[in-house]
């Protein structure tokens, strides 16, 4: 006869574990993807956010900034994304997003509160042919990720860590701000001036060379470091009777 099985103690007994939990595990363990770093010309190009919560938001603030023409697609807006529809800067339609709405864009970020929705919308836009789609905290739905960025003027410093961690990429970009300062923005402004001035009048390419290390050199960084340092308060004298 065949021998019965003895039961499991239930304290060895393994969970069962939902595919939701095993895709969560994978993506865990997984190494982190390798991005190829670039800057991307959005200007005048049609861009779509999908969602109109507070990361559509910071999504849609950076878009026009880069001079992009935004659309927002959501049945509800923030205080702030309805200023700027008011004022023009973006257009709404007010639904829940169609396959539809993406055709034509140049870039897509999806931003609902909802993970099903968001895959469904970043299949929708590669079927449209998008050539830009960014699921926001989905990578595994991403041709492309937004990294903790600073601006300051002509300056932009970018921060990524790859998905393995965006909140140290945003505790780096937090370090960089206390580097890089207003004063960093307005020099370099300065900066392309004086090189447009230099192509135009020094003829000598050696010597347009040395004058444009000059001005970056890093004499002018500890310089513009020392602008940004708190200035120590000088302490007033009390007047005392004599």
């Amino acid at each position: 006869m065949p021998k019965k099985k003895s039961p499991v103690p239930a304290a060895k007994r393994k969970r069962s574990r939902g595919p939701a939990a095993k895709k969560a595990t994978a993506r865990a363990s997984s190494a982190p993807k390798k991005y190829y770093p670039a800057f991307v010309d959005i200007t005048g190009k049609p861009c779509v956010v999908v969602g109109g919560g507070k990361v559509a938001e910071r999504k849609v603030l950076s878009l026009l900034e880069a001079d992009a023409k935004v659309k927002v697609v959501s049945p509800e807006l923030t205080a702030r994304l309805r200023k700027e529809k008011s004022s023009r800067r973006i257009t709404h339609t007010a639904r829940r997003a169609r396959p539809s709405d993406l055709a034509g864009a140049y870039l897509a970020i999806i931003s609902t509160d909802s993970a099903e929705e968001n895959i469904r919308i970043a299949d929708a836009a590669r079927a449209k042919g998008v050539p830009l789609i960014n699921t926001v905290d989905m990578p595994e739905h991403c041709g492309f990720i937004v990294p903790a960025s600073i601006r300051r003027g002509p300056l932009t410093i970018a921060v990524s860590t790859s998905g393995a961690s965006p909140a140290m990429a945003r505790e780096i970009r937090k370090e960089l701000e206390g580097l890089y300062g207003a004063s960093f923005g307005k020099y370099l402004e300065k900066l392309q001036r004086e090189r447009e001035r230099a192509i135009d009048t020094i003829v000598d390419a050696a010597e347009r060379m040395r004058f444009l290390k000059s001005m970056a050199s890093d004499k002018i960084l500890k310089m513009l470091r020392d602008e940004e340092k708190p200035k120590p308060r000088r302490k007033s004298r009390k007047k005392t009777d004599r």
